[in-house]
């Protein structure tokens, strides 16, 4: 099972360092300095979630050479959903016009290698394709004021065909979840443990938070050991790896993790300076960035490296086949 192929969806709207920058009392130096990221792009007031991974679906559908009719699985990935229920890929697949089972799956901005591991195995197993996707509007619930969040998101979409390969594929998932520090991203209300009322949103209790510094050391101090212990248990070397598609969560963050994971022969895929932090998003959208542009190559070993709230991480790698 490998990746048929890929697609990605954005919104029109480009939102600059100068609109987000104002009201959380910074500027765009300051911004491209702690971030390296330019701009990003956030959905209109019309489009959520669903609207975004569908557009994405139907262009990894068309890159795959397929239509919804054969898909046998959805998953989405999000933790933007358009509402707490239904699932978001219920309407992905209404959208779609598929008749696949359809779920979602929230590992934050871990989420796409989560959704990924969880889909290869049951597409196999059921047969036909796997349609994965990750989506996140995270416009929707930044707080304007928060420096250390409203700048980093942009919303988006991207998307993958799972499906039957004739070498190469997926080789090995591993998910690695930390819930002892979940409490460095959350959004504190609209669940069962704290209820959207009055007074919640009076306090801004339905906004992202996170505790940057701490993600930061988390990532820096637990994201290596994982990596080289992964491409170890598989039986690669760190040379091995051509291509590295990480989470997009800061350019800085990038810059200062990437060195530490012992692969100085990977080109390293990014998007965050264009399109922000994504989410579950980031990855199948830089993913695909790679594709269209040809930069993957048959038999190439490719990296994904997702982290986010949990705290979580996914790893996998794939030999492209396509």
């Amino acid at each position: 099972m490998g990746v048929l192929g890929t697609g990605a969806y954005v919104p029109d709207r480009i939102v600059t360092n100068a609109e987000v920058a104002a009201p959380a009392g910074v500027d765009d130096a300051w911004i491209r300095r702690k971030t390296t990221i330019r701009e990003r792009r956030w959905a209109d007031s019309d489009q959520a979630t669903s609207d975004l991974a569908a557009e994405a679906g139907r262009m990894a559908l068309a890159a795959a050479g397929i239509t919804a009719a054969d898909l046998s699985t959805i998953v989405v990935a999000t933790s933007t959903p358009d509402r707490p229920q239904p699932p978001t890929a219920a309407y992905v697949q209404q959208l779609l016009g598929a008749n696949a089972a359809a779920f979602d799956i929230n590992a934050v901005c871990s989420g796409f290698v989560f959704a990924s591991a969880v889909a290869h195995p049951l597409v196999r197993a059921s047969g036909g394709y796997g349609l994965v996707i990750g989506a996140d509007v995270y416009s929707r619930i930044l707080d304007p004021r928060d420096r250390k969040t409203v700048v980093l998101f942009g919303d988006g979409a991207g998307a993958v065909v799972l499906g039957p390969v004739s070498g190469g594929g997926i080789r090995e998932c591993r998910l690695h979840t930390f819930g002892q520090m979940s409490e460095l991203i959350s959004v504190p209300a609209g669940g069962s443990r704290l209820p959207s009322s009055p007074h919640t949103h009076a306090a801004g209790l339905q906004h992202f938070t996170m505790d940057g510094r701490g993600v930061r050391e988390f990532v820096e101090t637990t994201l290596p050991e994982l990596v080289k212990q992964f491409l170890y248990d598989c039986n690669v070397s760190p040379h091995e790896i051509g291509h590295v598609v990480p989470h997009q969560a800061n350019g800085v963050m990038l810059d200062d993790t990437i060195p530490e994971l012992g692969l100085h022969t990977a080109h390293v895929h990014r998007t965050v300076g264009e399109y922000g932090n994504t989410g579950a998003a980031s990855i199948p959208i830089t993913l695909d960035r790679a594709a269209a542009g040809g930069a993957l190559r048959t038999g190439d070993l490719i990296l994904l490296i997702g982290f986010g709230g949990g705290m979580s991480v996914g790893l996998a790698l794939i030999e492209w086949s396509s």
